[in-house]
């Protein structure tokens, strides 16, 4: 079976058994699309709640496209099997061969063909004066003495499509291959093969050449979906399997939630470190900074995005550890201390994934609160000392992620606001040491030379 007939086959059966939601363990991470010689599968993100109908899931396929594309570079989509092989093109230019497919379905199902340009003779129409002086006889009135010339009939400028075209032959041979790989995204059949066509090199050529010619935005779309496609099919070895995703959605999680919620100027609000170095100059490190920065109704909320199974399954070591949560404490205190902001208006949260169709927790709202982190090294009597834990609904978040969503930046501070009503924590907050003790040395059991101990490092004399 060739890759054309495993992505259709798909089109045979239910979408959803193609689909697969991912458990965050070990081997079972990869979100996106992969397809070999026997099948093709679509993995979404942990939580992710699958809608009904072939049609919806269709869509969320593309729309998860659509978010891989925004918030993944070619780096991310480098799967950890071939990072440490030789280079090679393995990632897939699929927004290329949607353009491809689009633009057909957009012109009715038809191939892009050129129109050559062409004269009739017409009674109206865009005249063509020389042509029309040329070749047609005026008839001549006379007006008071003075004679004109009437002309009922002009050349006029028309146009004629040309479906012989080497451009028309290349289109037809992209559409072939696009639905051979992404048609079963649109719809249960395969356009005719194409027909001859010029080879892959000559190709690109003139399809390079049509896009430096046109300026035409929905051509230009075309023509570059199509010489992406051509070089990709050029530079593969092999047409046995493709893969378009990434082996880190943590990282797309992180950025969901920085473009919903958070500030663009965020590296402001943040400690920095730097090492004084005794050779050449002083190096400034990077600010230790959070994933976001949300500021709403004059309040700062610290934002973590963890991509963790915790909304999921409900285990409490699928939570973030005592590293991110001492982190984000300090993030609190600098922003108090350093920066002014009111402990009163300072709050704390992790972000995690869940779905709010199906979840240990019996929530059922884009965002919930599952309980909070504290250092039991504080006396945790302020609000960013307490960290909330947040669960918000992955397919929601990947819907709604653009243009700074105002209902759903309420609902989060809501949420996170809901520290001011729980109770005050007693049981933590070690005594701080005021006064430090040596550490001395024991003397041992069988000794029986009666002397005071010595601190610990100091010869006794």
């Amino acid at each position: 079976m060739d890759l054309g007939s495993a992505l259709n086959s798909i089109m045979e059966y239910d979408i959803k058994k193609h689909c697969h939601i991912n458990t965050n363990e070990d081997g079972d991470r990869f979100v996106g699309i992969k397809a070999d010689s026997d099948n093709a599968m679509v993995y979404f993100p942990i939580g992710y709640e699958l809608p009904e109908t072939d049609a919806e899931i269709r869509t969320d396929i593309k729309h998860l496209i659509q978010v891989l594309s925004e918030f993944t570079t070619k780096d991310d989509r480098l799967l950890a099997i071939n990072k440490f092989a030789a280079p090679q093109t393995v990632d897939f230019p699929i927004n290329a061969f949607k353009s491809v497919i689009e633009y057909y379905f957009s012109i009715g199902g038809t191939y892009y063909v050129e129109k050559e340009q062409v004269y009739i003779t017409a009674p109206t129409g865009k005249q063509d004066w020389a042509r029309t002086a040329r070749k047609q006889m005026p008839l001549v009135q006379s007006r008071n003495g003075v004679s004109s010339f009437v002309f009922t009939q002009f050349e006029v400028r028309s146009s004629t499509p040309n479906d012989t075209k080497e451009i028309t032959q290349i289109n037809r041979f992209c559409v072939y291959e696009a639905f051979k790989r992404l048609g079963w995204l649109y719809v249960p059949y395969m356009p005719e093969e194409p027909g001859p066509h010029p080879d892959v090199k000559t190709s690109i050529r003139i399809v390079q050449s049509k896009l430096a010619a046109t300026n035409d935005d929905k051509k230009k779309s075309l023509f570059r979906g199509m010489k992406d496609m051509l070089e990709y099919m050029d530079e593969q070895t092999s047409d046995k399997q493709f893969y378009f995703g990434t082996d880190d959605f943590d990282h797309v999680w992180e950025k969901l939630i920085d473009r919903a919620f958070g500030e663009k100027d965020k590296d402001k609000y943040f400690p920095r470190s730097r090492w004084l170095l005794d050779y050449g100059k002083y190096k400034e490190k990077r600010p230790l900074m959070p994933d976001t920065i949300m500021i709403y109704n004059g309040k700062y909320y610290i934002l973590d995005a963890k991509c963790y199974k915790y909304g999921w399954t409900g285990i409490p070591d699928h939570l973030p550890n005592g590293s991110s949560i001492n982190k984000q404490i300090t993030y609190g205190e600098y922003l108090e201390k350093y920066k002014g902001v009111d402990t009163n208006s300072l709050f704390n949260a992790f972000i995690m994934p869940y779905n709010m169709a199906k979840n240990h927790f019996k929530l059922t709202s884009v965002v919930g609160n599952i309980g909070e982190a504290v250092g039991d090294w504080r006396y945790n009597k302020k609000y960013y000392e307490r960290i909330q834990g947040i669960v918000m609904d992955t397919r929601y978040l990947m819907y709604h992620y653009s243009g700074k969503p105002i209902k759903e930046k309420v609902a989060l501070a809501e949420c996170i606001e809901a520290v001011l009503g729980k109770k005050a924590i007693t049981s933590t907050g070690e005594t701080p040491i005021t006064k430090i003790t040596p550490y001395t040395t024991p003397v041992p059991a069988a000794s029986m030379v009666a002397e005071g101990p010595a601190p610990y490092g100091v010869d006794k004399k």
